[in-house]
């Protein structure tokens, strides 16, 4: 009964023109991200061969999230979310727009890209306290577990079809049909929010108050054990595993000899996974207690990296990948649903943007994985970060008991 009844909401959701405009366009959005990332990537190891410059171009591309996320929790409730959601939008589809001329006249640098994706990256840190907010808001409390998600499953399907994309674009089209892809994509979005209603009651922005309010933030955090699990896992999971996807193009042109289309599908196995968990979860079929989710769907995807790391074949870490995938759902879903659920409304955006920093420590990891590929092979550097996000998942869930 209590299946059936989530199921319902679930549907109910998609009859609200609000949950389904931020919904589509967050969908949107974010396979363009993902097409872009996989194509830089891709295109930074065919000029340099190096695995540390692959993992470069896409930390570049996330470094922000650690850098500016606590702000941009704090800005989110001084400013109408909606503007700087919109902002998100419209100025990554810009420089995707210069990028993609640049390609087309054969001017592309590597450095071009590396500062066009820092810049988008930065309105991608957004996204937690903005967007992501602005989803649970307009599903409301009844059905911010169904919201999130749907958001999440979704999420999980961009990172699947970005990758499969920008495999096929940067094989047929190269660098400008990539980023004229994604620039175009982009700027519909941001018309369609255009015309979204959205009230919020704003603050003066000081500032001055922003530290003091990223402060009270985790002084919060710190009373509750359930949230400092979450940023604690976040962490290890976004240095310690999310890290291979810097080295994605290394492993799939360099160690299994796959042409960009196959290497695409690499990268698009663990949302692959990610998606079809996130089904079960979005439907009410797979009830789990949450924080069991969250720290085992963390715990199972570092063991698929260590088996894909020693993978003699490249469709067994396909497939390995994909059953990883069931545990990054299990990861994402719970990550936002118990930041909502266990914070204050007051609190929530600065918390979330909190969130944003603890996911912007990948790049770090991205770099670290980079430095180590390059040291001994992109395998070796997978299985070394597995290994030891794996043993400090293991004891930070021991050490932050939840009852």
């Amino acid at each position: 009964m209590k299946g059936e009844e989530e199921r319902w909401r679930t549907r109910d959701l998609l009859t609200s023109s609000d949950f389904v405009r931020l919904w589509l366009a967050g969908g949107f959005t974010n396979a363009m991200r993902w097409l872009e990332l996989l194509a830089a990537g891709l295109f930074a190891y065919e000029v340099t061969g190096s695995g540390l410059a692959a993992a470069a171009v896409a930390a570049a591309r996330q470094l922000p999230q650690l850098l500016f996320g606590a702000f941009a929790g704090a800005v989110a409730e001084s400013v109408n979310r909606k503007h700087v959601f919109l902002a998100a939008l419209l100025i990554p589809a810009s420089i995707s727009a210069i990028l993609a001329t640049l390609a087309a006249s054969g001017q592309l640098a590597l450095w071009h890209i590396v500062v066009g994706g820092f810049i988008s990256g930065t309105m991608w840190s957004t996204e937690m306290p903005t967007r992501r907010r602005m989803v649970g808001e307009a599903a409301g409390p009844s059905r911010i577990v169904q919201a999130i998600a749907l958001d999440s499953m979704t999420g999980a399907a961009t990172r699947m079809i970005g990758p499969l994309l920008g495999g096929v674009t940067f094989e047929l089209l190269g660098m400008a049909g990539a980023y004229g892809i994604s620039s175009v994509v982009q700027f519909i979005c941001g018309g369609a929010i255009l015309g979204f209603a959205y009230a919020q009651e704003t603050r003066p922005l000081a500032l001055g108050r922003i530290v003091t309010d990223i402060a009270a933030g985790l002084r919060f955090a710190r009373t509750n054990a359930l949230i400092m699990l979450v940023y604690a896992i976040t962490i290890v999971v976004n240095a310690f595993a999310f890290c291979y996807s810097g080295l994605i193009a290394p492993i799939g042109s360099g160690e299994f000899k796959v042409s960009p289309t196959l290497v695409g599908v690499l990268a698009a196995a663990e949302p692959i996974g990610a998606l079809t968990g996130g089904m079960l979860l979005a439907s009410g079929l797979v009830r789990i207690d949450r924080r069991l989710t969250f720290v085992g769907g963390s715990s199972l995807f570092f063991v698929a990296l260590l088996v894909m790391a020693i993978s003699p074949s490249y469709w067994l870490a396909v497939l390995v990948l994909v059953l990883g995938g069931l545990g990054t759902a299990g990861f994402s879903n719970m990550q936002s649903t118990l930041m909502l659920t266990e914070a204050p409304p007051e609190m929530r955006s600065r918390l979330m943007g909190i969130v944003t920093v603890c996911i912007g420590t990948g790049p770090l990891g991205v770099l670290l994985a980079g430095f180590l590929a390059d040291a001994s092979s992109p395998r070796d550097a997978v299985l070394i970060m597995a290994l030891i996000g794996l043993a400090l998942t293991i004891a930070l869930s021991a050490r932050l008991r939840v009852r």
